[in-house]
C-alpha cells in the first residue's frame, strides 16, 4: 500500500494528499516486434509526473495489459498482484458432412445463430467443429472450404473458434488434385486418385477453383480431436488406432503422411478413412469403448456415414431418390456411446448443425 503523502503550502501545516490510480501504476510492458507486439501509449512520454490537483483517473490510466480477445492482466492496487480471468468457454456445436451444399449449411448456421443473414460469424465465443467432408457431390464444396476459413478468423477474432477435422473426401480432393493419374496399390488390383474423386462425386467446377491455400488447409486439418469429454472425429471406424495411441500422435502421423507426398502412403490413409459401419453391428459399442479407452472421451460424435444408412434406409448417396429420408437430428447408437451427424444431405436429407451435449 502506498503511504498518503506528505505536502506543505505556504504558509500552512502539512497535509495528507490521498493517493490517486496513478501512484499504482506499473512500467509499461513491452513487446518485442510481432504478430503480438504492441507501441507504447503515445502520451506516455508527455505526461506531467504529476497530475493538477482534482484529477480525476480515467480508463486509460489503469494498469490493464490485454492480450489477445479474452485475457486481461489486472494489476490489484491493494495487492500488487496480478489477476488473470478469461471469459468462459461459449457453447460448442458441430457440423455434419456439408459436401459441397453451401446454400443448405448458411442456413443451418443461421438457424442456430452463428452466423447472420450476410454470413457473418455472430455466435460471440461459441464454439464451432466441422467433421469434415466439404467437397464432392454437391455445388459448390471450394465455397464451403472459403466459409469455414472466413468464419475461423472471424470467431478467433470474437473470441471463440471455427475448426475443422480431416475427412475422407478431403484426402480424395488432395490426392486427385497431387497424383491425379498416378497409379497406386488399392488393395484390389490399380486404382488412381483422378477415378476415384470422380466416382465418388468429384466436380470439375471445385477441380478448377481449387488453389494452393486451399490444398494447405486441407492438409493441415486434425484427424481427430476430444472436446468436453466429446471425442470428434469423421468416420465411424477403429482405423484411427492404426496411427498412434493419442490424439497427438493420431493427427502428427496424419499430417506426416500426406506431407510425404507418397500416393500409396496417402491412398492407404484415404482407404481406411473410408470405412465405416464399425460401431453399428455386433460389437459396435465395444468398439467405441476401445477408441474411447485409448483416446479420451465419454461419448463418440462422428460424421461419414449418413444416418440413413445407419438406420438401414433406402436411399441414394447420389441424389437418385429425392423424396429424402426422414432425419430430424444427430442420431445416438452403440449403447448411447456414439452420435451420427451426417444427415443425407447428398441425398435430400438434412445437413445438421449441433449444439453439445445433446439434450434428453
Amino acid at each position: 500500500m502506498v503511504e498518503g503523502s506528505m505536502t506543505q503550502g505556504a504558509g500552512q501545516g502539512p497535509e495528507v494528499r490521498t493517493p490517486t490510480v496513478r501512484d499504482f501504476r506499473v512500467p509499461a510492458y513491452v513487446h518485442e516486434a510481432g504478430p503480438y507486439g504492441h507501441t507504447a501509449d503515445p502520451g506516455e512520454a508527455s505526461r506531467p509526473s504529476e497530475e493538477p490537483e482534482g484529477y480525476t483517473p480515467t480508463q486509460r490510466d489503469l494498469p490493464v495489459i490485454k492480450r489477445g480477445d479474452t485475457l486481461q492482466v489486472v494489476i490489484d492496487p491493494e495487492t500488487g498482484e496480478a489477476e488473470q480471468s478469461s471469459a468462459r468457454p461459449g457453447p460448442l456445436f458441430v457440423v455434419g458432412d456439408v459436401h459441397g451444399y453451401l446454400d443448405e449449411l448458411l442456413a443451418a448456421l443461421r438457424e442456430k445463430g452463428l452466423v447472420d443473414t450476410a454470413g457473418n460469424w455472430s455466435a460471440g465465443t461459441a464454439r464451432l467443429w466441422f467433421l469434415g467432408d466439404f467437397t464432392d457431390r454437391g455445388p459448390d464444396g471450394i465455397g464451403v472450404i472459403d466459409l469455414v476459413m472466413r468464419l475461423s478468423a472471424e470467431a478467433a477474432a470474437a473470441g471463440g473458434y471455427c475448426k475443422a477435422l480431416m475427412g475422407n473426401h478431403e484426402l480424395l480432393l488432395l490426392g486427385a488434385k497431387r497424383f491425379g493419374d498416378t497409379p497406386v496399390n488399392s488393395g484390389a488390383g490399380t486404382a488412381t486418385f483422378q477415378a476415384a474423386w470422380l466416382l465418388n462425386g468429384g466436380q470439375k467446377t471445385d477441380m478448377d477453383r481449387l488453389q494452393d491455400h486451399h490444398l494447405q488447409w486441407m492438409a493441415r486439418l486434425d484427424a481427430m480431436e476430444e472436446v468436453d469429454g466429446h471425442l470428434l472425429v469423421h468416420s465411424d471406424t477403429t482405423a484411427y488406432r492404426d496411427y498412434g495411441d493419442s490424439i497427438e500422435a493420431v493427427n502428427d502421423t496424419v499430417r506426416e503422411t500426406i506431407t510425404r507426398n507418397d500416393p500409396d502412403e496417402v491412398w492407404d490413409l484415404f482407404r481406411k478413412f473410408t470405412r465405416r459401419f464399425s460401431f453399428r453391428d455386433e460389437g459396435g459399442a465395444d468398439a467405441v469403448r476401445s477408441l474411447l479407452e485409448t483416446y479420451g472421451g465419454t461419448r463418440i460424435v462422428h460424421g461419414h456415414s449418413p444416418i440413413p444408412y445407419l438406420l438401414g434406409e433406402v436411399g441414394s448417396e447420389d441424389g437418385e431418390d429425392r423424396s429424402g429420408p426422414s432425419v430430424n437430428g444427430p442420431y445416438t447408437y452403440a449403447d448411447g456411446l456414439a452420435v451420427a451427424m451426417d444427415g443425407g444431405v447428398t441425398m435430400a436429407g438434412k445437413l445438421l448443425v449441433q449444439e453439445l451435449p445433446l439434450r434428453s
